[in-house]
């Protein structure tokens, strides 16, 4: 079954210098990555880029499309990234999860199973 990972980060305004300290390095993102693909789970995945590049988009009930810049998020966790990982099930999953470098140093992981349509 497919989950996805979705990375959240604490942002800039954490805090907690006890998180700060336990932040993942670069190196614990390229070993993490590289047990990923070494497993055969991984399917897809990505970092994304600064949040000052994001673009939301409504469309109201007439149709009408406002675009603004950036989320506007009420919220101090910002998506980072994602791991897309086939696994047999939901506690395999959460055991990546954890291995995750993103849920240490303040940051959290998601795990959402991927809804799969009949074509």
């Amino acid at each position: 079954m497919k989950y996805m990972l979705l990375i959240y980060s604490a942002g800039t305004d954490a805090a907690d210098t006890a998180a700060a300290a336990d932040a993942p390095s670069f190196e614990d993102w390229m070993i993490y990555d590289k047990a990923v693909k070494d497993a055969g789970i991984w399917v897809s995945g990505d970092a994304l880029a600064d949040l000052t590049t994001a673009t939301t988009v409504r469309v109201g009930p007439a149709g009408e499309r406002t675009v603004t810049d950036g989320p506007f998020a009420e919220t101090r966790e910002i998506l980072g990234g994602y791991y897309v990982i086939d696994v047999p099930d939901l506690d395999v999953a959460l055991d990546w999860a954890a291995r995750c470098p993103g849920s240490r140093g303040g940051g959290s992981v998601t795990v959402r199973p991927v809804a799969e349509f009949e074509a």
